[in-house]
Protein backbone atom coordinates (compact mmCIF):
# COMPACT_ATOMS: atom_id res chain seq x y z
CA UNK A 1 0.00 0.00 0.00
CA UNK A 2 1.44 3.53 -1.24
CA UNK A 3 1.06 6.49 1.47
CA UNK A 4 1.50 9.97 1.88
CA UNK A 5 2.38 11.29 5.00
CA UNK A 6 -0.04 14.75 4.63
CA UNK A 7 1.80 16.57 7.52
CA UNK A 8 5.45 15.83 9.01
CA UNK A 9 8.07 17.76 10.24
CA UNK A 10 10.47 16.26 9.46
CA UNK A 11 12.69 19.10 8.93
CA UNK A 12 12.56 19.08 12.88
CA UNK A 13 16.15 19.31 14.59
CA UNK A 14 15.12 15.92 16.65
CA UNK A 15 15.71 14.14 13.60
CA UNK A 16 19.05 15.86 12.95
CA UNK A 17 20.68 12.56 13.97
CA UNK A 18 19.92 9.94 11.94
CA UNK A 19 16.94 11.79 9.76
CA UNK A 20 18.25 9.32 6.56
CA UNK A 21 17.84 6.09 8.99
CA UNK A 22 14.07 7.52 9.77
CA UNK A 23 13.16 8.09 5.77
CA UNK A 24 14.78 5.12 5.10
CA UNK A 25 11.81 3.59 7.53
CA UNK A 26 9.27 5.51 5.90
CA UNK A 27 9.53 3.90 2.70
CA UNK A 28 10.22 0.38 3.64
CA UNK A 29 6.18 1.42 5.78
CA UNK A 30 5.09 2.20 2.45
CA UNK A 31 5.19 6.06 2.78
CA UNK A 32 6.15 7.04 -0.28
CA UNK A 33 5.88 11.12 0.12
CA UNK A 34 6.30 13.13 3.04
CA UNK A 35 4.51 16.74 3.23
CA UNK A 36 6.71 18.70 5.58
CA UNK A 37 5.28 22.32 6.51
CA UNK A 38 7.59 24.77 7.75
CA UNK A 39 6.86 26.80 10.74
CA UNK A 40 9.67 30.05 10.70
CA UNK A 41 11.36 32.03 7.59
CA UNK A 42 14.25 31.06 9.55
CA UNK A 43 13.37 27.47 8.84
CA UNK A 44 13.34 27.67 5.05
CA UNK A 45 16.68 27.35 3.73
CA UNK A 46 16.78 24.37 5.16
CA UNK A 47 13.77 22.75 4.51
CA UNK A 48 14.60 23.68 0.92
CA UNK A 49 17.89 22.04 1.03
CA UNK A 50 16.48 18.77 2.75
CA UNK A 51 13.84 18.63 -0.18
CA UNK A 52 17.03 19.09 -2.62
CA UNK A 53 18.67 15.93 -1.55
CA UNK A 54 16.13 13.52 -0.13
CA UNK A 55 13.15 12.38 -3.38
CA UNK A 56 10.39 11.47 -0.37
CA UNK A 57 10.19 14.77 1.12
CA UNK A 58 7.38 17.50 -0.31
CA UNK A 59 8.82 21.13 1.17
CA UNK A 60 5.86 23.82 2.12
CA UNK A 61 6.13 27.06 3.49
CA UNK A 62 4.70 29.06 6.10
CA UNK A 63 4.44 30.71 9.53
CA UNK A 64 3.01 28.49 12.20
CA UNK A 65 0.96 30.67 15.21
CA UNK A 66 2.66 28.87 17.62
CA UNK A 67 6.17 30.42 16.68
CA UNK A 68 4.54 33.95 16.82
CA UNK A 69 8.26 34.85 18.73
CA UNK A 70 10.05 34.59 15.44
CA UNK A 71 7.72 36.33 13.25
CA UNK A 72 7.65 39.79 11.25
CA UNK A 73 5.23 41.44 9.39
CA UNK A 74 8.09 41.69 6.51
CA UNK A 75 8.14 38.02 6.20
CA UNK A 76 5.00 37.57 4.59
CA UNK A 77 6.48 39.71 1.61
CA UNK A 78 9.76 37.54 2.19
CA UNK A 79 7.39 34.12 1.46
CA UNK A 80 5.64 35.89 -1.40
CA UNK A 81 8.90 36.08 -2.86
CA UNK A 82 9.68 32.62 -1.66
CA UNK A 83 6.83 31.24 -2.72
CA UNK A 84 6.94 32.83 -6.34
CA UNK A 85 10.49 31.03 -6.53
CA UNK A 86 10.03 28.07 -5.28
CA UNK A 87 6.92 26.99 -6.64
CA UNK A 88 5.65 24.37 -3.71
CA UNK A 89 2.64 22.77 -3.69
CA UNK A 90 0.97 24.64 -0.96
CA UNK A 91 1.16 27.10 2.00
CA UNK A 92 1.79 26.43 5.65
CA UNK A 93 2.19 25.56 8.21
CA UNK A 94 -0.07 28.80 9.71
CA UNK A 95 -3.68 29.34 11.27
CA UNK A 96 -4.70 30.13 14.70
CA UNK A 97 -3.79 28.56 18.17
CA UNK A 98 -5.89 30.05 21.05
CA UNK A 99 -4.76 27.11 23.47
CA UNK A 100 -1.94 29.21 24.27
CA UNK A 101 -2.34 32.36 26.38
CA UNK A 102 0.45 33.87 25.45
CA UNK A 103 0.04 34.01 21.85
CA UNK A 104 -1.46 37.61 20.98
CA UNK A 105 -4.47 36.64 19.24
CA UNK A 106 -5.04 39.45 16.74
CA UNK A 107 -1.04 39.39 15.81
CA UNK A 108 -1.95 35.66 14.80
CA UNK A 109 -5.11 36.67 12.88
CA UNK A 110 -2.86 39.13 10.93
CA UNK A 111 -0.22 36.90 9.85
CA UNK A 112 -2.88 34.28 8.84
CA UNK A 113 -4.98 36.42 6.74
CA UNK A 114 -1.55 37.50 4.91
CA UNK A 115 -0.81 33.92 4.08
CA UNK A 116 -4.62 32.86 3.47
CA UNK A 117 -4.02 35.53 0.32
CA UNK A 118 -1.13 34.98 -0.49
CA UNK A 119 -2.55 31.28 -1.35
CA UNK A 120 -5.66 32.58 -2.59
CA UNK A 121 -3.25 34.62 -5.18
CA UNK A 122 -1.21 31.20 -6.08
CA UNK A 123 -4.06 29.22 -6.40
CA UNK A 124 -2.81 27.08 -3.28
CA UNK A 125 -3.91 24.89 -1.10
CA UNK A 126 -3.55 26.24 2.72
CA UNK A 127 -2.12 23.34 5.65
CA UNK A 128 -4.06 24.96 8.95
CA UNK A 129 -3.60 24.33 12.36
CA UNK A 130 -6.42 25.45 14.53
CA UNK A 131 -6.44 25.08 18.45
CA UNK A 132 -9.87 26.08 20.45
CA UNK A 133 -9.92 28.27 17.02
CA UNK A 134 -11.65 26.34 14.23
CA UNK A 135 -15.22 28.38 13.94
CA UNK A 136 -13.12 31.43 13.92
CA UNK A 137 -10.91 29.74 10.94
CA UNK A 138 -14.09 29.15 9.20
CA UNK A 139 -15.06 32.22 9.25
CA UNK A 140 -11.37 34.00 7.95
CA UNK A 141 -11.39 31.23 5.13
CA UNK A 142 -15.36 32.63 4.15
CA UNK A 143 -14.22 36.02 4.30
CA UNK A 144 -11.13 35.65 2.16
CA UNK A 145 -12.82 33.03 -0.09
CA UNK A 146 -11.37 30.60 -2.73
CA UNK A 147 -9.40 28.94 -0.76
CA UNK A 148 -8.84 24.84 -0.40
CA UNK A 149 -6.45 22.89 2.04
CA UNK A 150 -6.47 20.57 5.18
CA UNK A 151 -6.77 21.41 8.91
CA UNK A 152 -4.49 18.98 10.18
CA UNK A 153 -5.09 16.96 13.47
CA UNK A 154 -8.45 17.98 13.43
CA UNK A 155 -9.96 17.33 16.81
CA UNK A 156 -13.19 19.38 16.16
CA UNK A 157 -17.01 18.42 16.34
CA UNK A 158 -18.65 16.73 14.10
CA UNK A 159 -20.86 20.04 12.83
CA UNK A 160 -17.16 21.72 12.00
CA UNK A 161 -16.21 19.06 10.03
CA UNK A 162 -18.96 18.48 7.98
CA UNK A 163 -19.12 22.56 7.28
CA UNK A 164 -15.39 22.36 6.19
CA UNK A 165 -16.02 19.32 4.30
CA UNK A 166 -18.46 21.62 2.48
CA UNK A 167 -16.02 24.09 2.23
CA UNK A 168 -14.47 21.76 0.21
CA UNK A 169 -11.37 21.45 2.96
CA UNK A 170 -9.92 18.08 3.93
CA UNK A 171 -9.13 17.12 7.47
CA UNK A 172 -6.01 15.61 8.49
CA UNK A 173 -6.51 12.64 11.26
CA UNK A 174 -3.10 11.32 12.72
CA UNK A 175 -2.14 9.48 16.28
CA UNK A 176 -4.99 10.83 18.39
CA UNK A 177 -7.35 8.36 16.61
CA UNK A 178 -5.29 5.78 17.68
CA UNK A 179 -6.25 6.40 21.79
CA UNK A 180 -9.25 4.70 22.98
CA UNK A 181 -9.96 7.39 25.35
CA UNK A 182 -10.20 10.15 22.67
CA UNK A 183 -14.06 9.21 22.20
CA UNK A 184 -15.20 11.88 20.57
CA UNK A 185 -12.84 12.03 17.91
CA UNK A 186 -13.21 8.25 17.21
CA UNK A 187 -17.08 8.63 16.95
CA UNK A 188 -16.33 11.50 14.05
CA UNK A 189 -13.91 9.11 11.80
CA UNK A 190 -16.52 6.59 11.58
CA UNK A 191 -18.73 9.68 10.17
CA UNK A 192 -16.76 11.61 7.94
CA UNK A 193 -16.60 10.94 4.53
CA UNK A 194 -13.40 9.48 3.62
CA UNK A 195 -12.98 11.84 0.39
CA UNK A 196 -12.25 14.60 2.65
CA UNK A 197 -9.50 12.68 5.31
CA UNK A 198 -5.89 12.87 4.66
CA UNK A 199 -3.57 10.62 6.99
CA UNK A 200 -0.74 12.06 9.28
CA UNK A 201 1.65 11.89 11.66
CA UNK A 202 2.53 15.09 13.06
CA UNK A 203 6.00 13.95 13.69
CA UNK A 204 8.02 14.20 15.66
CA UNK A 205 5.02 15.01 17.85
CA UNK A 206 1.72 13.18 18.25
CA UNK A 207 2.93 9.47 18.29
CA UNK A 208 0.33 6.97 17.95
CA UNK A 209 -0.88 4.83 21.54
CA UNK A 210 1.73 2.09 19.92
CA UNK A 211 4.49 4.75 20.41
CA UNK A 212 3.41 6.62 23.52
CA UNK A 213 6.37 8.85 24.88
CA UNK A 214 8.45 8.02 22.05
CA UNK A 215 9.29 10.41 19.07
CA UNK A 216 7.09 9.85 16.70
CA UNK A 217 8.29 9.43 12.98
CA UNK A 218 6.50 8.82 9.44
CA UNK A 219 7.17 4.79 9.48
CA UNK A 220 4.16 4.69 11.92
CA UNK A 221 1.71 6.43 9.55
CA UNK A 222 -0.03 2.73 8.88
CA UNK A 223 -0.70 2.79 12.85
CA UNK A 224 -3.05 5.61 12.19
CA UNK A 225 -4.32 3.83 8.67
CA UNK A 226 -5.34 0.79 10.66
CA UNK A 227 -7.05 2.34 13.51
CA UNK A 228 -9.34 4.16 11.01
CA UNK A 229 -9.73 1.77 9.02
CA UNK A 230 -11.18 -0.52 12.30
CA UNK A 231 -13.16 2.22 13.38
CA UNK A 232 -14.54 2.31 10.07
CA UNK A 233 -14.88 -1.26 9.51
CA UNK A 234 -13.50 -0.65 5.80
CA UNK A 235 -10.45 -2.85 4.45
CA UNK A 236 -7.11 -1.03 4.99
CA UNK A 237 -6.26 -1.05 1.38
CA UNK A 238 -9.40 0.83 0.67
CA UNK A 239 -8.17 3.68 3.19
CA UNK A 240 -4.79 3.93 1.84
CA UNK A 241 -5.93 3.97 -1.63
CA UNK A 242 -9.03 6.84 -0.83
CA UNK A 243 -6.34 8.94 1.67
CA UNK A 244 -3.43 8.65 -1.33
CA UNK A 245 -5.78 9.68 -4.26
CA UNK A 246 -7.13 12.59 -1.67
CA UNK A 247 -3.85 13.81 -1.16
CA UNK A 248 -2.62 13.68 -4.60
CA UNK A 249 -5.07 15.81 -5.65
CA UNK A 250 -5.16 18.38 -2.85
CA UNK A 251 -1.22 18.77 -3.27
CA UNK A 252 -1.30 18.12 -7.24
CA UNK A 253 1.57 15.82 -7.07
CA UNK A 254 3.15 14.00 -9.48
CA UNK A 255 4.44 10.93 -8.08
CA UNK A 256 6.28 10.38 -11.24
CA UNK A 257 8.44 13.38 -10.50
CA UNK A 258 11.24 14.18 -7.03
CA UNK A 259 8.87 15.73 -4.48
CA UNK A 260 10.66 18.92 -4.89
CA UNK A 261 10.18 19.17 -8.50
CA UNK A 262 8.67 22.42 -9.27
CA UNK A 263 5.35 22.92 -10.32
CA UNK A 264 3.76 24.39 -13.70
CA UNK A 265 3.61 27.98 -13.39
CA UNK A 266 4.60 29.67 -10.39
CA UNK A 267 2.65 33.03 -10.88
CA UNK A 268 -0.49 34.16 -8.95
CA UNK A 269 -3.77 33.31 -10.00
CA UNK A 270 -5.38 36.53 -12.08
CA UNK A 271 -8.31 36.25 -10.62
CA UNK A 272 -6.99 38.26 -7.31
CA UNK A 273 -9.08 39.73 -4.86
Amino acid sequence: MDLIDSHCHIDAEEFDGDRQAVLDRAAQAGVKRIIAPAIHAEGWPKLKALAEVHPQIVPVYGLHPMYLAHHRFEHLDALRDWVARERPCAIGECGLDHFLPELDPNRQRDILIGQLRLARDFDLPVILHARKAVDELMALLRRIGGLRGVVHSFSGSHQQAMKLCEMGFMLGLGGPVTYERANRLRGLVRELPLEHLLLETDAPDQPDSGHRGQRNEPAHLPHVLHAIAELRGQAAADIARQTHANALRLFTLDMSEPACHAREGGHPATSMR
